[in-house]
């Protein structure tokens, strides 16, 4: 029945085995449209996302500063990104950590965490060498390069005072923030993104802020009448995101009231950059946590209008403002719009609005598995990026629950919980696929930030992951075969990173398209270059780049397999081939992850 080369295990990985089986034994009985279901089953089994942490030699502890009184503070962090700091084309690892409170020592001495890629799958430590080694309690992280020298710029976000490291290029950072002109807000400052909202070629920092809490004010809640819980935002007033207008020269002003984006009842956690309307000026999306989300549309002026509940992503169904926390854009069923993904608390499951294309949105989620799947969990970090590099964006969802004791008093709720991830099967369609990713995957966490990055160049993403007062992990994606192209943009009369940019991959009859983004998520940043699955095409036919200044580039007859460096106005100038990958299902399989 079988010729004794379908069945070499040397020569097929487990998913290729179970496909030859399945086409020999239905191809002559059995409808089509089973046929296509096992062809999907068995291509989905190939892929694991294999726990390679200890292996990278990362080793991170979250320090939420905890002391037994439960302040607010302690159960909302640590935020994570993938930066290359040193051009080296490898993306590098930052942890953000918090620390001890004063008088109240625990863990001692904490910094962020600043890992370099060798390019081997391990990194090295180079917090105190890059000078990055700074005291504070940190929540959130954004990447962008603000001066467009061509190196990276870090921001931090904390409790109090939040940081700027500029990136000198000799492989360490300078703290800037008094230079800049950013010190002075002392505030509970979350996710921040970089973002040219006046398209003047320079990077400008939006940056959410939570509540007003400060020690002195810790207020006591209990969930079940005889202990200390942690207060709902509910309990606290709220306080306005911060947006900060970069001048050139190194130095920014403050322009929150004058953009229009002061609002002191929001109560921010979660950021999003995106072109809701298609005009191509970059809008802003706010997760609110118990207040209406926020959907600022740019008025091509240096100002924006607040649309949010005029656009129905304010409210949920029942009109209630959900507990909002990551948040997300990507045109996920290729109608030309970007949609929007909100992860939300335990009990009002992930919001996923569709973009109708006419400014308003219909959260699809209450009707989908993803509402059912996400109902009881509650989500932190939640992106959209495309696993399989089949050329539909699929999501994750980083889950884990504020309140260890939550168990008690709500049965069906966990403190660790395993992540979401959700396969794209266009049309709008997805289906969660979690415990096929292997065990240390799915094993239930304590989770929070999450972001997305090709650690090794073999053309696939892999997950970074934090959890609160625990470890990180890093999550390599193995055993896939589909073909990708990944697109490293570097602007000129636009911002150097080419935020903002938009890239539209025709391959075959797939068109496809995205916009190179920082933030997103939840406290944290995924890697400032772009990944098109091709599935099975083997070249993009056709490229076209619209540039934040209005230029716009076309390439055609791009092979797969390689990263490409396109430069604003130049066309190609490098190229790099995607390496052999050096793992393959057999051994994760073997290794139960």
């Amino acid at each position: 029945m079988f010729h004794k080369s379908e069945l070499t295990t040397e020569s097929r990985r487990p998913g290729e085995l179970l496909l030859v089986f399945f086409s020999r034994f239905l191809r002559s009985s059995v409808s089509p449209w089973l046929i296509a279901f096992c062809f999907v089953l068995t291509a989905q089994a190939q892929i694991q996302f294999r726990d390679i942490t200890t292996q990278a030699d990362i080793h991170f502890t979250h320090n939420n500063g905890a002391f037994g009184k439960k302040w607010l503070p302690e159960t909302m962090g640590p935020g994570c990104a993938f930066i290359d700091y040193d051009n080296d084309g490898y993306p590098d690892i930052i942890l953000i950590n918090g620390e001890d409170f004063p008088g109240h020592p625990h863990a001692g001495a904490t910094t962020p965490k600043l890992y370099h890629n060798n390019h081997d799958g391990t990194f090295t430590d180079v917090t105190r060498k890059a000078g990055l080694a700074v005291p504070m309690y940190g929540f959130g992280v954004a990447v962008g390069d603000y001066d467009n020298d061509g190196f990276d710029d870090l921001f931090i976000s904390a409790l109090g005072q939040s940081h700027l490291f500029h990136n000198i290029g000799n492989g360490t950072f300078a703290e800037v923030t008094k230079v800049a002109g950013m010190w002075g807000p002392n505030e509970f400052s979350t996710s921040a993104a970089w973002v040219d909202y006046d398209r003047d070629g320079k990077l400008d920092l939006v940056v959410a802020n939570y509540v007003q809490w400060t020690e002195q004010g810790d207020l006591y809640c209990t969930i079940d009448g005889a202990h200390k819980s942690y207060c709902t935002p509910e309990s606290y007033k709220g306080t306005s995101l911060r947006v900060w207008h970069n001048l050139g020269a190194g130095k920014f002003e403050d322009a929150t009231q004058k953009a229009g984006l002061g609002d002191p009842t929001s109560k921010s956690l979660g950021i999003a950059v995106l072109d809701v309307n298609v005009d191509g000026w970059p809008d802003i999306l706010i997760a609110n946590d118990t207040q209406p989300n926020k959907l600022y549309v740019n008025k091509k002026n240096g100002t924006f209008e607040e649309r949010g509940v005029a656009a129905g992503i304010g409210f949920s169904e029942d009109g209630i403002a959900r507990a909002g926390m990551g948040a997300d854009a990507a045109d996920y069923d290729r109608s030309g719009h970007a949609s929007l993904i909100i992860s939300n608390f335990a009990n009002q499951m992930v919001s996923l609005y569709h973009n109708e294309g006419n400014g308003l949105f219909v959260d699809e989620a209450p009707q989908s598995e993803i509402g059912r799947d996400t109902l009881v969990t509650l989500g932190f970090g939640c992106f959209f990026f495309d696993y399989d590099n089949d050329g539909w964006p699929d999501i994750f969802v980083a889950d884990g629950h504020i309140e260890n004791e939550i168990e008690r008093v709500q049965k069906r709720v966990s403190f660790a919980e395993p992540p979401h991830l959700f396969r794209n099967l266009g049309g709008g369609k997805f289906t969660e696929v979690t415990a096929q990713m292997g065990k240390s995957f799915a094993a239930p966490k304590v989770a929070r930030s999450a972001a997305y990055a090709d650690i090794d160049n073999d053309g696939f993403l892999d997950i970074l992951l934090t959890t609160n007062a625990g470890p990180a992990y890093l999550f390599h994606n193995e055993g896939g075969t589909n073909h990708s192209l990944r697109i490293k943009l570097i602007g000129t009369k636009s911002n150097r990173d080419g935020i903002g940019a938009v890239v539209r991959v025709t391959s075959g009859t797939d068109k496809q398209w995205k916009m190179l983004r920082s933030g997103s998520s939840y406290l944290s940043q995924s890697e400032l270059v772009l990944t098109f699955g091709l599935g099975a095409q083997t070249k993009a036919d056709a490229i076209e780049i619209q540039w934040p200044s209005g230029q716009v580039d076309k390439l055609s007859n791009v092979n797969a397999g390689q990263t490409v460096m396109v430069q604003e106005g130049k066309g190609i100038t490098g190229n790099r081939a995607y390496s052999a990958p050096r793992v393959h299902a057999e051994k994760q399989l073997a290794a139960g992850n």
